[in-house]
């Protein structure tokens, strides 16, 4: 008898559409939607996927303790044997979606779970210890390479196979340590991988480094009372009503707004549109994150020669590493092509 799969997937993949649809609340579908065919065919006889989920990746990432709750009480009826999401490649708040469902789906149902994605994606840092990821090519470009390793590792799960190490069953790294005999010495295994390493040779360390991307700092402005000064801030501040629609959270772009003559951020027109902190505060005076009324008085005083006409704002919560560089580099491109000197970013 083949096992019992159900599959989610964000508006995309449904057909339904890109961002304008990425709201929608979600729902369930009988059988197969979208790249659910390629894993039919990857299951085979072994398994089938009885239904599909699909929600929106800005509804999931602005609720995603409610569509949790609500994508599992929609699933339950189907008594899946085993839950599969995206894969999600490096689309932020669908992995986000993906691994957050993945979580709630094993805490909650008690079945095994896969996602795939690309390592960059935030889902990954933040649901690596809940699910076994796939590690898959950073666009849906990688598909064909993508389901067949999620539906192989997912069968082997369910059958209680036991799993080979990480990189030979194609999964990222979980960040969970398991104890393993060898026959010989830490000391000799150490002594042998110095030795190869010397000599150019291949060897593999039993206990990888994380590796941090270091940035050296500028040096400090010689001729501040000459200097032009912009605002940028992951806060999310933006004008009352977010106009440009910048996700609360995995954010894909990042919002320009010109604040001529503006001397103070009111809780009139400004707002913030952060879904990974209280934004009480920063609703009733988006000053407190974007200050904004401080850096014109600095101004008044002849502390600097002018504050920029324009900020720059994202949302840093879930935000794909990729996406941030991405920002950073085009942000810096239109500062320094307007004459700013020295630049404050503010976080959260």
């Amino acid at each position: 008898m083949a096992y019992r799969i159900v599959h989610y997937i964000n508006q995309f993949y449904a057909g339904i559409g890109g961002e304008e649809k990425a709201d929608i609340t979600p729902e369930i579908r009988e059988g197969i939607v979208g790249p659910g065919a390629a894993f039919k065919a990857a299951f085979g006889a072994d398994a089938e996927i009885v239904a599909t989920v699909v929600c929106g990746d800005s509804y999931f990432a602005s609720n995603m303790d409610k569509a949790s709750a609500e994508i599992v009480e929609m699933i339950k009826p189907y008594k899946p044997d085993a839950f599969i999401a995206g894969p999600a490649f490096n689309a932020g708040r669908y992995g986000t979606a993906c691994g957050g469902m993945c979580e709630a789906i094993s805490k909650q149902l008690g079945v095994p779970v896969v996602s795939g994605m690309y390592p960059e994606n935030p889902g990954v840092e933040l649901y690596k210890k809940s699910a076994y990821i796939i590690e898959t090519p950073d666009s849906a470009a990688g598909m064909r390479k993508a389901v067949p390793a999620m539906a192989k590792l997912l069968l082997k799960l369910l059958r209680g196979e036991p799993l080979g190490t990480p990189a030979a069953e194609g999964y990222i790294e979980r960040g969970i340590r398991k104890n393993k005999f060898y026959d010989k010495l830490a000391a000799e295994r150490c002594v042998e991988m110095f030795v190869a390493k010397m000599k150019g040779e291949p060897f593999e360390t039993e206990y990888k480094m994380p590796v941090f991307d270091r940035v050296d700092p500028q040096p400090a402005v010689k001729d501040m009372k000459n200097a032009v000064v912009a605002l940028v801030t992951s806060g999310g501040i933006c004008p009352k009503g977010n106009p440009d629609h910048i996700e609360a959270s995995s954010a894909s772009k990042y919002g320009e707004y010109d604040i001529t003559g503006v001397m103070d951020l009111t809780e009139e027109k400004y707002c913030t549109a952060h879904g990974g902190y209280d934004a009480t505060y920063a609703d009733r005076d988006a000053d407190v994150v974007l200050p904004v009324d401080v850096l014109r008085d600095m101004e008044k005083e002849g502390v600097f020669k002018k504050l920029h006409n324009k900020f720059y704002t994202t949302v840093g919560n879930g935000t794909a590493v990729a996406s941030a560089k991405r920002f950073g580099a085009e942000i810096a491109d239109k500062l320094v092509a307007d004459g700013v000197t020295a630049v404050i970013l503010t976080s959260t």
